[in-house]
This record gives C-alpha cells, sequence and structure tokens, in this order.
C-alpha cells in the first residue's frame, strides 16, 4: 500500500500543486513568495487526497 500511496502522490501532490500555483497567479500574486506558499500548500493537501484515494483502491481490489 505504501509503495502504490508514494507513486499516486507523485501525480496527485502535482496537480494539487499546480491547480494551486494557477490559482495565486490568477489571483494576481506573481511574486515569489505567494506561488511557493500556493505550491506547499498544494503539495501538504495531497497526502490525504492519496491516503484516501490509496484506500478506496485497496477495498476495491
Amino acid at each position: 500500500m505504501l509503495r502504490l500511496g508514494f507513486i499516486l502522490h507523485l501525480f496527485i501532490g502535482s496537480t494539487l500543486a499546480g491547480s494551486a500555483v494557477i490559482a495565486a497567479l490568477v489571483l494576481g500574486r506573481d511574486t515569489l513568495t505567494p506561488i511557493l506558499i500556493a505550491a506547499a500548500l498544494g503539495f501538504v493537501a495531497a497526502f490525504p487526497v492519496t491516503w484516501m484515494v490509496t484506500k478506496k483502491l485497496y477495498e476495491n481490489a
């Protein structure tokens, strides 16, 4: 389960971090600090999402 979680986190984390960066840019926050904060928040938010997706995949297997 841990290996699948790591692989899924690569994809989910980059997707959420990228979406958060795009949201920050749309809001007009175009300096380095808000972009890095948005990317970090997206990366951290991906941990519970990855855990839920991995858990659901193992329940259905």
